[in-house]
């Protein structure tokens, strides 16, 4: 009678492990022949491909999304826990506006750079953080690192309120592009001779986008790139407004912090709104636009704000080259909303579309290693155009 248990037990355990076994050998499978691939390259014009397969090689491999975490919703929140930022030390200033408000701008100055020791002409990168960030955020901490160790500069652009004391009755959105007008003139002013490239991430990329596209040729940069950018708005608003995560995590969190900045300098808008607590009530971005960001810049409703801040219409108006990051799975600009085949009719433009990433996520390897994906893409694009650029965009300048 024992040796029929120990043998039942043994019988157990050796289908437990089997079970186990197959398992893992399927997901391996589905995760080698599905999740690991090499990132869609969208880009009509020759020389600027070309200029991307020599000098970024990362738009030409394959992507190795962290394979115990390659869902969109579970990287965008994993990357948001667990990732550190570099140690950057900024300089702090705050620059006037017109109209009497403040902006903060962090530079990242790089004075011990060994590869351009002149600050009168060190490539500078002026970056812009997401919705509701600012310099301190991770993702940008650690953009702001690759491009120190690169011996570049970067001001981070922060939006009025995000940062600094919000002095007038008037915020930022996507659309509106006069506050980094003012921004890229003044560093241009201050080092002339420093070439300039752009760099948004999430909102921070719509706000750029739409910077270049309404400038073109005098835009003032060499080149810009644009990370996990929301291109049409309506369609992202209807994927964040699904029921579930992205409703009532991802979207709610953005919307409270959005409320949150507002509460904190309501004082100022108390006699240019109606009902602020109706504004307060706000649950979703949307709800939070149409009551409050739509009717600040002058928009009768969210539905004309959000065709204003959309970019997906907007590729053929770029005269210098954009590259743009975005990730297929992105609970904030899903596929079907990513203009590709504008892309492959534009000559300025090179979109990079990875089959997973989330929201600024792009974690890979079996530990998520630092730098991560998207890190080590920004670092080797911006090293490219700094150095090869002006041979290879002499027909958009």
């Amino acid at each position: 009678m024992e040796i029929v248990l120990k043998t039942l037990e043994f019988c157990k355990t050796y289908q437990t492990c089997t079970v186990a076994a197959l398992f893992s050998a399927g997901y391996v499978f589905y995760y080698l022949s599905s999740v690991v691939k090499k990132p869609l390259l969208a880009c009509s014009d020759q020389k600027l491909k070309k200029f991307l397969t020599n000098h970024v090689p990362m738009t030409t491999e394959k992507y190795w999304p962290t394979i115990w975490c390659f869902e969109s919703r579970a990287m965008t929140i994993l990357r948001s826990v667990i990732e550190k930022g570099a140690d950057i030390e900024y300089e702090c200033e705050l620059l006037g506006m017109p109209d009497g408000g403040q902006i903060r701008l962090d530079w990242m100055t790089n004075t011990n750079s060994a590869l351009y020791p002149d600050p009168e002409t060190r490539p500078t990168v002026v970056m812009l953080p997401g919705l509701t960030g600012t310099s301190f955020e991770t993702y940008i901490l650690n953009l702001v690192g690759q491009a120190k160790r690169l011996g570049y500069r970067v001001v981070v652009f922060n939006n009025r309120g995000n940062g600094a004391k919000l002095l007038t009755p008037r915020t930022y959105c996507a659309a509106n592009t006069e506050d980094l007008t003012r921004v890229v003139h003044y560093v241009k002013s201050r080092y002339p001779g420093a070439p300039l490239m752009g760099t948004g991430v999430s909102l921070g990329g719509m706000i750029l986008f739409n910077y270049l596209a309404k400038t073109g040729k005098d835009c003032g940069m060499q080149a810009g790139m644009c990370i996990s950018m929301a291109w049409n708005v309506f369609e992202s608003t209807g994927t964040l407004e699904q029921p579930g995560i992205n409703k009532h995590i991802l979207n709610r969190m953005l919307a409270k912090g959005l409320v949150a900045n507002f509460k904190q300098n309501m004082h100022l808008f108390e006699s240019h709104i109606a009902n602020v607590q109706h504004i307060l009530k706000s649950t979703t971005i949307r709800e939070f636009d149409d009551r409050f960001t739509a009717p600040m810049f002058g928009y009768q409703t969210w539905e004309e704000y959000y065709r204003d801040a959309c970019v997906h219409d907007k590729v053929h108006a770029l005269e210098v080259p954009v590259l743009c990051l975005n990730a297929s799975d992105d609970p904030f600009s899903p596929h079907r909303a990513l203009p590709i085949n504008e892309a492959m009719e534009n000559n300025n433009i090179a979109m990079l579309v990875t089959t997973h990433g989330g929201h600024i996520g792009f974690l890979d390897g079996v530990i998520p290693r630092q730098p991560t994906y998207m890190y080590r893409l920004f670092a080797q694009y911006l090293d490219a155009v700094f150095k090869h650029g002006h041979e290879n965009f002499e027909k958009s300048e």
